[in-house]
């Protein structure tokens, strides 16, 4: 009898735990055996290869941004026109928005009471002078009644000298002679009597003319006062209000519009007291307005107040623009930075300090010298680079002053993949190679 042939037994499962790790033996062994030759062939290669590195061009720039301060546009001037008289208004001849010029008559008061005062103190100085003619003419007078007497004592002296002579020789009596004398005492005392009347008349035309001058000013006054109800622009501008309307009865001291300057434009801002002293008279200033987000417009620093806020510490900054075309108007708001002409200067970033390419901070942060490479020979993707000591600024936000040592406009090493050489060739970034020249 044939006996059926037995069917072979299923695997262990320990046996295929056996045969899985003899295959990952196997297959470490044969990568064992190709490493050595392949990591030998590699490592010259490694070494040869040229340090990769990223390079930019050095240029000015400010090593911190200005800050930025908030403010309303204002005009350089606002005049209120006021009246300084009482009287009714009769016509205001412009609106709000009109321009007006200096010296142009844009509104009128009824003037009649204040010109019958003034036709009266015309008067009473016509009276004056009348007073003055007629004291004159006394005058005149008084002076022919001095030479009239004048004339009757050199008469009345001459004869009693004659009559004197006479009555020594005995051809006249006595008392024709005492007679005679008596005549020359009268006229004498005639002639000083007309003299002093002079002197009164003088001293009466002195006060009347006195009377004339007050008068006069008088008269003055009630022209001037009259010229109040003629209200005329103080300054040439536009109108911002209009506070009265004809028919209205106008008081002294009511204000009637107020007219703006517009020619030139300030804004007022306040700064820290830690930032004062970075602002001067005179200085740049660079203003953004809201209204018009695509333009900046330059100014200057006109006033700094010498009182800050006691609870704030800030202090009020004026700064004018020019405004020629009169299109920026009041209440805008408008951005201020300070431009400091030694504020830019040549930066460049922490990096591309040699030692600091692959790390930050340490001793040499702090020191004012360092080491950056510059491209002296530049391939299409290869380039020299050789060390170049500069003088070291102020650092902030990962980027550091250069005083002196590197020019604007040169190339050089931004960062690099490890630590470089004096003379060494380096391979530049593809980054670096399709980047605009200007960057």
């Amino acid at each position: 009898m044939i006996e059926m042939a037995k069917a072979p037994k299923p695997a262990d499962k320990k046996d295929y735990r056996y045969l899985l790790s003899a295959l990952v033996v196997g297959i470490a062994m044969l990568g064992s055996s190709c490493t050595p030759k392949e990591a030998a062939d590699a490592q010259p290669q490694q070494a040869n290869r040229p340090t990769a590195v990223d390079i930019s061009i050095s240029r000015t720039e400010a090593l911190t941004s200005a800050p930025t301060y908030t403010g309303s546009t204002e005009p350089i001037r606002t005049v209120s026109l006021r009246s300084q008289v009482e009287g009714q208004l009769l016509g205001l001849n412009v609106d709000v928005g009109d321009f007006v010029k200096q010296g142009q008559i844009v509104a009128q008061l009824d003037d009649s009471i204040l010109r019958t005062q003034l036709n009266a103190a015309e008067a009473e100085l016509a009276a004056l002078r009348s007073e003055v003619a007629r004291s004159n003419s006394q005058v005149s007078n008084a002076r022919a009644q001095v030479e009239s007497a004048r004339l009757e004592l050199a008469q009345a002296q001459a004869d009693s000298q004659r009559q004197q002579s006479l009555l020594r020789e005995g051809a006249i009596a006595s008392q024709t002679a005492q007679q005679s004398q008596t005549a020359a005492r009268t006229a004498a005392q005639t002639l000083r009597a007309a003299q002093e009347q002079v002197t009164t008349e003088q001293q009466a035309v002195a006060a009347a003319q006195g009377r004339v001058v007050a008068q006069q000013a008088v008269v003055a006054q009630e022209q001037k006062r009259r010229s109040y109800t003629r209200l005329v622009a103080p300054i040439s501008g536009l109108v911002l209000q209009r506070l009265q309307e004809p028919g209205d009865l106008i008081q002294p001291g009511n204000e009637v519009l107020q007219i703006a300057d517009f020619s030139r434009i300030q804004v007022r801002v306040e700064v820290s007291d830690k930032e004062l002293g970075n602002i001067s008279i005179g200085q740049s200033i660079s203003v953004k307005l809201d209204a018009f987000p695509q333009e900046t417009l330059n100014g200057q620093v006109t006033r700094i107040y010498p009182a800050a806020d006691v609870t704030a510490r800030l202090v009020p900054i004026e700064v004018v623009i020019p405004n020629s075309n009169g299109r920026i108007g009041s209440g805008l708001l408008a951005r201020v930075s300070f431009i400091n002409s030694n504020q830019e200067s040549v930066v460049v970033p922490q990096s591309a300090l040699a030692g600091q390419q692959q790390q930050g901070g340490g001793e040499q942060e702090e020191s004012k010298t360092g080491t950056v490479f510059v491209v002296t020979e530049e391939a299409e993707s290869k380039a020299k680079v050789v060390a170049r000591p500069v003088t070291l600024g102020d650092r902030a936000d990962g980027k550091v002053e250069v005083i002196s040592g590197l020019k604007v406009g040169e190339r050089y090493v931004s960062r690099s993949s490890k630590p470089l050489k004096n003379g060494e060739t380096v391979n530049i970034s593809i980054l670096s190679r399709t980047a605009p020249k200007g960057q």
